[in-house]
């Protein structure tokens, strides 16, 4: 079995770590392969082969990427060390010779502190395995299609290499061309939809929806359509691609294009903002998903939010005065915020993800804000509370 690493925005682990236990699991929520899935700050190790790789690409939602680990690490504490050791490595199951890559290097408590040298080093060592010199390119981590990702880390003379099989970073599912101020990046809105245990089947609602990342994420995972179903992988470049093991998973996906449909029955979604310019974005988003039949928008104020009866969810990211309306009083909004979910939603599940603790508390609600995941940048805080 090959190893892997599957990357994490902080705070995510746990999450990325239960969707690999249902993946190579047998449907129970008990994975067959328990052993072989560590988390670890920073993302999840796992082992298995091409298919494993394969499918935590198509199926993860809160990865940020996944890489694949070169043979043993090992230590060198001099370039001519490097380069003879990682010569020795597979390259050829990766890279074709001649292929142009981009590394990225970092170097912790090691004799070998100077980074541009390494990569340098690497790269010689790839041609003397592979015959051929790869040139050697900048990251650029804004591409659809980026050049073939190889990471390197030396810490404490400790050497890790790595392949990127994913290529564009996986919250990058395709749909979302339009964006709102703030917006909420995929992974992170899948990530707030399993922190809330949803159960995927009762009312949802996001009355700051934004570009309407997180009803478009809830409706994708109702459905069980994979989150990479219409996107590209570094991995389909590589000289080992399967190209029939692929499609065998795409074929065994729940929808796919060109089906019959969308899921059925299908939860309520509900999804409003007060401004109109985000919800023309989010119904754009949500049509080029193929889950605009699912969600319900409307423009409209939090006062004005009308839930169907029974029990449901609340999953939202509110406004909380970084990178939007910097500089504005925003208590009162959250005060009323709660009154609103009083009135309209008792017994309803919330989860709002805030980086505030002071706008917090002005919804005078008993919450839970253990959970501490970061947002662009921002050190936030996913509050969750059984409304009263």
């Amino acid at each position: 079995m090959d190893s892997y690493f599957a990357v994490t925005s902080p705070g995510l682990e746990p999450f990325t770590a239960a969707e690999l236990r249902s993946l190579s699991g047998d449907g129970s929520g008990r994975s067959s392969s328990e052993d072989n899935i560590h988390p670890e700050p920073g993302g999840i190790t796992f082992k298995g082969s091409a298919v494993d790789l394969y499918r935590a690409n198509l199926h993860l939602r809160t990865a940020s990427r996944i890489l694949a680990r070169l043979g043993n690490f090992f230590y060198a504490s001099s370039f001519p060390e490097l380069e003879e050791r990682a010569a020795r490595l597979p390259w050829e199951r990766f890279l074709s010779p001649g292929r142009p890559v981009s590394l990225r290097v970092t170097c912790h408590r090691s004799r070998l502190y100077h980074s541009d040298a390494v990569a340098r080093t690497v790269v010689t060592a790839i041609a003397a395995r592979l015959g051929k010199a790869s040139p050697l390119l900048k990251v650029d981590e804004t591409a659809d299609h980026p050049l073939q990702l190889i990471v390197v880390r030396l810490a404490d003379d400790r050497c890790t290499v790595s392949v990127d099989s994913s290529g564009a970073l996986l919250h990058k599912r395709g749909y979302r061309q339009a964006v709102a101020k703030a917006p909420l990046r995929e992974t992170l809105a899948a990530g707030l939809l399993l922190a809330s245990a949803w159960d995927l089947r009762s009312p949802l609602l996001d009355p700051f929806c934004g570009s309407g990342t997180i009803p478009i994420e809830a409706a994708l995972m109702a459905c069980g359509i994979p989150p990479g179903l219409n996107r590209r992988f570094a991995f389909m470049d590589w000289p080992n691609f399967d190209p029939p093991l692929w499609q065998s998973l795409l074929d065994q996906s729940p929808h796919v294009p060109g089906s019959s449909g969308p899921c059925l029955p299908s939860p309520v979604l509900l999804a409003s903002d007060r401004d109109a310019g985000a919800i023309q974005m989010a119904q754009a988003n949500a049509a080029r998903a193929g889950v605009a039949d699912l969600i319900e928008f409307k423009c409209q104020a939090i006062s004005s939010i009308t839930p169907p009866p029974g029990p449901g969810w609340v999953v939202t990211n509110p406004p909380y005065g970084q990178r939007v309306s910097q500089g504005r009083d925003l208590r009162d909004l959250y005060a009323q915020f709660a009154n609103v979910l009083r009135q309209h939603c008792p017994g309803w599940d919330l989860s709002v993800l805030c980086s505030d603790p002071i706008l917090l508390g002005q919804m005078q609600l008993d919450l839970d804000t253990s959970l501490r995941l970061v947002n662009g940048g921002i050190a936030v805080r996913l509050a969750r509370a059984k409304i009263p």
